[in-house]
């Protein structure tokens, strides 16, 4: 998996107040936890050509059927809820970092790890004993999600898990760029505290190109913070797919 901390990544990165950035140090916020993400890449200078193994997603329409599915437009499955400050500890243990993502094998693992590390106090398994994949394909979760360690393997363990979109308060800043950099899950922000709302098990569908969740088990909408210029990068499968598509390195 490519680190994001390697300077010959990309050469110019700016935000949403056009302000350069190395990538580097990816100072992509004004804080840890950023309400929003809308980088512009204005320049590139990749000279590395990584293998990343991604899951495939089934591409179809959203139904009322629990069954996960994604599509451009909108990810529809069971959800699973959290509550704040879940480090990436949590989301994959440290004893597990061995696994390469590269390597099929080794990737489905990570899925069968992923939120492993949870409390005892979640009597529901992310993943059962035995599975490589989650039945729940849509994480909600509250403040701070994915703090801790910069660990890539976050994100990673949960797209290998199934996991299409994580809809949180607010994110650790690591956890987000993270995302949009291996292209794994969307990491989507809400406007209100949906973890207070939402149950382990509802049916939810995300929209994103409206902006919504959907909770079909609740009957209630919720409005989502804009995903903005991050979703064409998590789209293409992160940073280095992005940047084969757009004629920054040969394809």
């Amino acid at each position: 998996m490519a680190s994001l901390t390697n300077p010959t990544t990309l050469s110019t990165l700016t935000h949403h107040h056009h302000q350069p950035s190395s990538i580097s140090t990816f100072t992509l916020f004004n804080s840890p936890k950023h309400p929003s993400f809308t980088p512009l890449i204005t320049h590139s200078t990749i000279t590395t050509n990584p293998t990343v193994f991604r899951r495939t997603p089934t591409i179809t329409s959203a139904t009322t059927n629990p069954s996960p599915s994604t599509s451009t437009a909108s990810f529809h499955g069971t959800c699973y809820v959290v509550r704040d400050n879940i480090d990436t500890d949590q989301i994959i243990p440290a004893e597990y970092l061995t696994l390469v993502p590269s390597k099929p094998d080794e990737y489905k693992k990570l899925g069968s790890y992923a939120l492993i590390g949870l409390p005892s106090s979640y009597e529901q398994r992310f993943v059962e004993p035995g599975e490589n994949n989650s039945k729940y394909s849509i994480i909600i979760a509250g403040d701070n999600f994915g703090c801790g360690s910069s660990r890539e393997h976050a994100p990673v363990a949960l797209g290998a898990a199934g996991v299409a979109a994580v809809v949180a308060e607010s994110y650790a800043r690591i956890f987000f760029r993270n995302s949009v950099a291996t292209g794994e899950v969307y990491p989507l922000e809400s406007e209100v505290r949906v973890c207070d709302e939402c149950r382990t098990g509802d049916v939810v569908t995300i929209e994103l190109e409206g902006s919504l969740l959907v909770n079909h088990t609740t009957g209630k909408q919720y409005r989502l913070k804009p995903i903005g210029d991050a979703g064409p990068v998590i789209e293409a499968g992160g940073i280095f797919a992005y940047a084969r598509k757009t004629g920054m390195i040969p394809g």
